[in-house]
Parts: C-alpha cells; sequence; structure tokens
C-alpha cells in the first residue's frame, strides 16, 4: 500500500467548519513547532515550553475571527494528518483594506523537507488575489533562523526591519523582519 506524501490542501472560512479534531491537531502542531524552536510564538503564550492548555485557546480565538471576507485557515495535510497550517486576515481598516496578512505559518517536525511550507505559501497567494481581492500580502518573521531566506523563494521581498524588536531570552534579541508581496 502507497502511503501519500504529497499534501492536499484545503481553507476553512468560517468557524463551524473547524472541527474538533481539527482544532487539536492545530493546537498539537502548534505546541510541537513551538517547543521545537519554530518561530511561531503567539503574544498569549506564556514562556516555552507550552503545552495544551496554552496553544488551544489561542487557537480557539484565531478560529473564532474566521470570516470568509476576512479570514481564513490554510491547512496543509499528507496521508489525512496535519502537516501545515497559517491563517491570512485581510487588513480591517479601510486604507488597508487592499492588504492581507499572513500569520503562524507553520510546518510540523514531522513533514518538514516536503514543500509543505512552500505549498501553503503558494495556495495562500492564490486565495488572496483570487477570492479575497487583495493586491498585497505582509507578513514579518524573526531573523536568525534563515526564514527570510525561506520567503524570498517564494516571491516575497524583504521591506524592512525592527532591530532587537524580538527577545527570545535575555541577551538575545533578534529582528523583526518585514516581508511584502505584491499579487
Amino acid at each position: 500500500m502507497t502511503v501519500q506524501r504529497s499534501p492536499r490542501f484545503a481553507q476553512f472560512t468560517r468557524p463551524g467548519d473547524v472541527t474538533p479534531d481539527l482544532r487539536k491537531e492545530l493546537t498539537d502542531c502548534w505546541e510541537d513547532v513551538a517547543n521545537a524552536g519554530g518561530a511561531v510564538l503567539a503574544t498569549e503564550f506564556p514562556p516555552l515550553p507550552v503545552s495544551t492548555h496554552d496553544v488551544a485557546p489561542v487557537v480557539d480565538g484565531l478560529v473564532g475571527t474566521l470570516h470568509p471576507g476576512r479570514g481564513r485557515l490554510l491547512v496543509a495535510t499528507v496521508g489525512g494528518s496535519l502537516a501545515g497550517w497559517l491563517v491570512l486576515r485581510r487588513e480591517p481598516h479601510p486604507l488597508g483594506a487592499h492588504c492581507g496578512t499572513v500569520n503562524h505559518v507553520q510546518t510540523h517536525p514531522r513533514f518538514r523537507g516536503l514543500g509543505i511550507g512552500a505549498g501553503l505559501m503558494h495556495r495562500v497567494h492564490d486565495i488572496a488575489r483570487d477570492e479575497m481581492g487583495l493586491e498585497r500580502l505582509q507578513l514579518s518573521t524573526r531573523g536568525g533562523v534563515g526564514l527570510e531566506d525561506f520567503y524570498r523563494k517564494v516571491g516575497w521581498e524583504e521591506v524592512g526591519r525592527w532591530p532587537g524588536a524580538l527577545r527570545i531570552a535575555p541577551g538575545d534579541d533578534r529582528d523583526a523582519i518585514l516581508m511584502s508581496l505584491a499579487l
């Protein structure tokens, strides 16, 4: 029997579409990624390590904001298991409503190296442009882990930095790197 190794993608646009099982998978993925050193820490998280108790309410909050015109959850699965996910949001202010923000981009450590992250980024580009009518995407990422190179490879450009804006630990300040993608 052949195990499916290429990702399948699905998007969710309403809170009721996200099943309890998917919420658990999102929580487990985020917990594993964060505790493995991934640059996806929410402001609501305590210092590492995080637990399901810390992550589940944040996932519930994200799911609660889903709406077809304002916020979407994009997931990748491999062999029926959650392999990665991200959130796409339209900027709420009228002056920025033509722009969207991509947050919480993550690939479960078990599925790294399969192109999950790149696949998510290509899909979010199409969804933002074709379904939401957005003209530009933006994100910020943590310096010092090479993520800006990943984003450049999938078409994004660095547009600025906030030097030392992220304090990982005492004496370990990192830049917040601002990235943009014209659609």
